[in-house]
């Protein structure tokens, strides 16, 4: 007798720097979110595939619920929103911190209203110093909201996200797989070569300008001998940032635009040719057209 295919659609939300990413890279094997340690790293929904025997998990990566400053802020609050509507199961994800803040009030609030099944999942206890301290993060969230799970996991280290999927598995309704074998996330090429170069960005820029930066692939080529020609332009808002990107002698840009091409050709699995420039779009995070020229589009 043919095992009955089960598939469903699965949530991860929390506030900015929780490592919803890094949990959603767990879940699939493989890097289909960004990661940094700067907050809001991720600014649209990525929704990555693992297939697992008869089960198929679509898991939703989410930006971080904040107080948005900008109309590109506006964008990233709305997308966690539709993200918990409609679902199959939600993860709250949070750090092991006796305490419920603003976004995570408002998370619950968001949970209740949908009436979803609903995972407490707290994350980083691998760098708890005793495990006793979960007991009081565990009884703070169970006086908030009645959670089906509580699961505390290391995104890190993989510890205890083995017996989350066991448990997502219960939630799963039975139906057609979502996404075809072998696709892992649903975000185009050219949308996962921008977020890599944008990362990298994150990792060896100051604070204020990486949050002030778009990537845009204007440029996309696969050539005959399996080579890929991509052109991005990393578009900032001020002119001072412009230097400091592009560096010394241009060497901050070759650094970025290195690492990216790494991780690039670790992505497609063929050699790219990678060539960037850095232009400046006044306050591009207050203009609605720019904002989706970007690739920040609601759905």
């Amino acid at each position: 007798m043919t095992e009955m295919q089960k598939s469903g659609i699965i949530t991860i939300c929390g506030r900015p720097n929780v490592g919803k990413s890094t949990l959603t890279n767990a879940f699939v094997g493989e890097k289909v979110a960004i990661v940094t340690n700067k907050p809001q790293t991720t600014r649209n929904r990525i929704s990555a595939i693992l297939n697992r025997g008869n089960c198929q998990f679509v898991f939703v990566d989410t930006p971080g619920l904040h107080r948005p400053r900008t109309r590109l802020g506006d964008y990233m609050v709305d997308v966690v929103k539709q993200s918990v509507s409609g679902v199959d199961g939600i993860l709250l994800l949070v750090e092991p911190i006796p305490h419920i803040g603003g976004p995570e009030e408002q998370l619950i609030a968001r949970i209740r209203e949908e009436r979803c099944p609903a995972a407490l999942v707290i994350n980083k206890i691998d760098a708890l110093e005793r495990k006793e301290d979960l007991l009081a993060v565990i009884e703070t969230y169970s006086k908030a909201h009645e959670f089906q799970a509580v699961v505390p996991l290391s995104a890190k280290t993989g510890e205890g996200v083995e017996d989350l999927l066991e448990l997502l598995e219960g939630w799963l309704p039975e139906g057609p797989r979502l996404f075809p074998e072998g696709v892992v996330s649903d975000q185009p090429e050219r949308q996962m070569m921008a977020e890599i170069l944008r990362e990298k960005l994150l990792l060896c820029l100051e604070e204020e300008i990486p949050h002030g930066a778009a990537v845009e692939i204007t440029r996309f080529i696969e050539r005959e001998d399996e080579v890929i020609e991509c052109d991005a332009t990393i578009y900032c808002e001020k002119n001072s940032h412009k230097g400091i990107i592009i560096g010394k002698g241009g060497k901050m840009l070759k650094k970025i635009s290195s690492l990216a091409r790494g991780d690039m050709e670790r992505f497609m699995g063929t050699k790219i040719y990678l060539q960037t420039w850095v232009k400046v779009k006044e306050r591009w995070r207050d203009n609605v057209n720019l904002i989706r020229d970007f690739g920040y589009r609601e759905e």
